[in-house]
């Protein structure tokens, strides 16, 4: 005989099992419509010319492997699909764990779905229009004439995916101060404190994450400190700590 206990967990499974195939059905849609249209070789052209536009001309890239040229093209349409079905993915967290929130937990919860991925998507086309350009012209102005520069579009792919879920994750430094605040672990004072510490923390994570050059570190670790201070701004704004259950069965 099942227990009350056991029925909320297995119904607790059974409404997690759903929403994860909403969410993967979700980005699996997205990838069929890119698959078919433009197709996954326009989109990893696309996602190429940082590099293409730094070597010399008529330079293509290489690939080693012998399903390489299918493969690879095939995981940028199945990334862009992922970041194109990303609200659709957070709405369905949301929804799992909605019905244990408090209205004003509620509330806080769709615009913070809304920001994060707006924020995550603009921390990717800062590194694709600023960072990639900038860095590859760098690399590139650095190979002797004795070298015809010829990239591997795996070595290529895995590496750009490493700077946009970077600088991705940086982009959502704001919202990260803003919770700190916001459910009482910290104060905007003691953020305020503590700003020295995390600047030299993010010439140290730029320094691990980015390419041996000063210049991709300071395009890291420098919007990394100023989306720091933006979101000691907006936490200075909506500074109140969001209310425990402790707090709520007190005032009732």
């Amino acid at each position: 005989m099942t227990t009350p206990t056991n029925d909320t967990f297995i119904s607790h499974l059974v409404e997690l099992r759903s929403r994860l195939l909403k969410a993967v059905v979700s980005v699996l849609a997205v990838f069929i419509l890119l698959f078919l249209f433009p197709g996954p070789s326009v989109i990893y052209d696309f996602l190429a010319q940082p590099m293409l536009a730094s070597l010399p001309q008529d330079t293509r890239m290489i690939a080693t492997g012998v399903i390489t040229p299918f493969m690879v093209p095939v995981k940028v349409t199945l990334l862009t699909s992922f970041i194109i079905a990303l609200p659709i993915v957070l709405y369905q967290a949301w929804a799992f764990i909605a019905p244990g929130l408090y209205t004003h937990e509620k509330r806080l919860a769709l615009p913070l779905i809304f920001s994060s991925t707006l924020l995550f998507i603009l921390g990717m086309a800062f590194c694709y229009f600023v960072v990639f350009k900038t860095v590859f012209h760098f690399i590139a102005s650095f190979a002797p004439d004795s070298i015809t520069p010829a990239p591997d579009i795996e070595a290529y792919l895995n590496f750009v995916m490493t700077m946009f879920i970077a600088f991705g994750i940086t982009f959502e430094v704001p919202i990260a101060v803003v919770l700190l605040v916001k459910t009482g672990l910290t104060s905007v004072k003691k953020l305020r404190e503590i700003r020295g510490y995390v600047i030299v923390g993010a010439f140290v994570i730029a320094a691990v994450v980015t390419p041996p050059d000063v210049i991709s570190q300071f395009l890291l670790a420098g919007p990394l400190c100023l989306l720091y201070e933006v979101g000691i701004i907006f936490a200075n704004l909506i500074k109140q700590p969001l209310k425990t259950e402790a707090d709520i069965e007190a005032e009732s």
